[in-house]
């Protein structure tokens, strides 16, 4: 404790008050906190923000399309209708959470069919690995949310502070009325299009043309009203400030990439034996004993990451290709091969610098491991789509009393029977039991003389309580085996469900 307080006591003046031991003390602790806070101060970097420069070609056309497509089926799709009867929401593809259904067109997937949903998101695991075995982090240079969503706000942004050069200069600009007023227009364009992201996926978990009116008019349910400030506030700050951070330190995937990639899987690479030694080059000069490279950035300036793709395979690239255009640009400009950086296997960047062919090779270990999962989980879930029942039944046993000891000597269960109709009509099920000679059914507010006949809604669950009784000679163990049996009476479809009558024994 004596010496945290020294320590934090300033240092005596070295004058007539302070001995020389005291002040070389003084002056030592104060260099001593001047390097720490010199070494607590290089651990962080200031973010350097990035201004890409609008990029031209193939691969710029293609992420054009890929927004175009992703951004349409995102906020159309909710729109799409979908005929299902009557009694059955026309919503081609709805999240029910109050039904608790979700309905994907002709698929409808009940809280029972959880493990649907499960494979859904196995197939989508592997087909992302894949797909970063094959072509690196192609996921998230064209179809990742980020991606898409950073690529509309930089669209705006140039659509209103003009390309790189422009952002640049009015960035360093002092604060005035004309940059004021073009930060203003971008931020509300911005705004707007986080309102209509976060509108749009609200309208997943309710009929959107009702939804829609509720909206407008103020009559929505509240949480209708903060999941769209929840998710405007997330996309304004992820996809339009955020930006190339959100890939860099808080996604994942990164991290994860490198252990689907070998050195056969095709990223964008800059083939350093074509480009090296690099250097200005001007009209006149000759080709000979250089490289291809002539060293203009052009491919650092259209990265949305703000690398140098020839520094090698960073955790930051997201393989988008724009250097590509960028380079292709150049390179055609002065008169070389394209292809200087473009999509390629480091196997055959080494091939190549050794004059030797190249060869692609897709049917690897790695990927064909991948392809086997998704066709056999597929294949699963295909069978268990194709042969899924309309009907299904649960049958709970009450386990307090186990039995009750009627006045004639019989002895009797309790259940509750559980029926789910899957069908979009009401259906009538008849309810037998098997396994127990001389048993009675009794169903809680149906009186039948033959077997009950149990009513179901249609798209609902119905639960009825049921009494089993049966003859104490019956009994030839504590535990009887039984099956419940539910039959359609329109189809004569059925299910069984297996369980016990339990009693004193024999």
């Amino acid at each position: 404790m004596e010496q945290i307080v020294s320590a934090q006591k300033p240092a005596p003046a070295a004058g007539a008050d302070a001995s020389p031991v005291q002040a070389a003390a003084g002056v030592e602790r104060v260099d001593a906190a001047a390097v720490n806070r010199k070494e607590t101060r290089s651990l962080y970097q200031k973010r350097i923000k990035i201004f890409s420069k609008r990029a031209r070609g193939a691969f710029r056309k293609l992420k054009w399309a890929v927004l175009a497509m992703t951004l349409g089926v995102y906020y159309v799709a909710p729109w799409l209708r979908w005929d299902r009867g009557t009694s059955a929401p026309d919503q081609a593809i709805l999240i029910d959470i109050p039904a608790r259904r979700f309905y994907f067109f002709f698929i409808e997937i009940w809280p029972q069919e959880v493990y649907y949903l499960t494979g859904i998101l196995i197939l989508s695991g592997l087909a992302l690995f894949l797909a970063t075995s094959l072509f690196g982090r192609v996921w998230c240079g064209y179809t990742c949310p980020q991606t898409v969503w950073t690529d509309l706000f930089i669209f705006v942004e140039r659509l209103i502070e003009g390309d790189r050069g422009a952002r640049i200069r009015l960035e360093k600009a002092p604060w005035g009325a004309h940059k004021i007023a073009l930060r203003v227009v971008k931020h509300a364009l911005w705004i707007v299009i986080a309102v209509l992201t976060g509108g749009a996926w609200v309208f997943y978990f309710a009929d959107a043309p009702s939804l829609l009116v509720a909206l407008a008019t103020l009559q929505a349910p509240a949480i209708a009203y903060i999941a769209i400030g929840v998710l405007t506030c997330t996309t304004y700050l992820l996809g339009g400030i955020a930006r190339e951070q959100v890939c860099t330190y808080m996604c994942p995937w990164p991290r994860i990439q490198a252990a689907m990639t070998d050195v056969d899987s095709m990223i964008v690479t800059y083939r350093d034996y074509r480009g090296e030694p690099r250097g200005p080059h001007r009209k006149s000069e000759p080709w000979e004993g250089r490289g291809d490279c002539i060293d203009c950035n052009a491919c650092v300036a259209v990265c949305p990451m703000g690398i140098d793709i020839r520094d090698g395979s960073q955790l930051e690239c997201i393989n988008c290709g724009l250097c590509i255009d960028a380079c292709d640009e150049v390179m055609s400009k002065v008169g070389r091969p394209l292809k200087l950086i473009a999509y390629d296997t480091f196997a055959n960047v080494d091939r190549r610098a050794a004059g030797q062919d190249a060869r692609y090779s897709l049917l690897r270990t790695r990927p064909l491991i991948y392809v086997g999962l998704m066709v056999v989980v597929g294949s699963l879930m295909l069978f268990g789509l194709t042969t899924r029942s309309a009907l299904d039944l649960n049958v709970l046993r009450d386990r307090n009393p186990l039995f009750v000891t009627l006045s004639d000597g019989a002895i009797r269960n309790g259940y509750t029977v559980k029926v789910i109709n899957k069908q979009h009509e009401a259906r009538e099920f008849r309810l037998d039991v098997e396994g127990l000679a001389g048993r009675r059914i009794d169903v809680v507010g149906l009186e039948s003389e033959g077997p009950p006949v149990l009513r179901v809604k249609a798209d609902k669950l119905a639960a009825y309580r049921v009494f089993l009784s049966a003859p104490r000679e019956s009994l030839i163990d504590e535990s009887v085996p039984i099956v419940f049996r539910v039959t359609d009476t329109l189809d004569g479809s059925e299910i069984v469900y297996d369980a016990v009558f339990r009693g004193p024994g024999s």
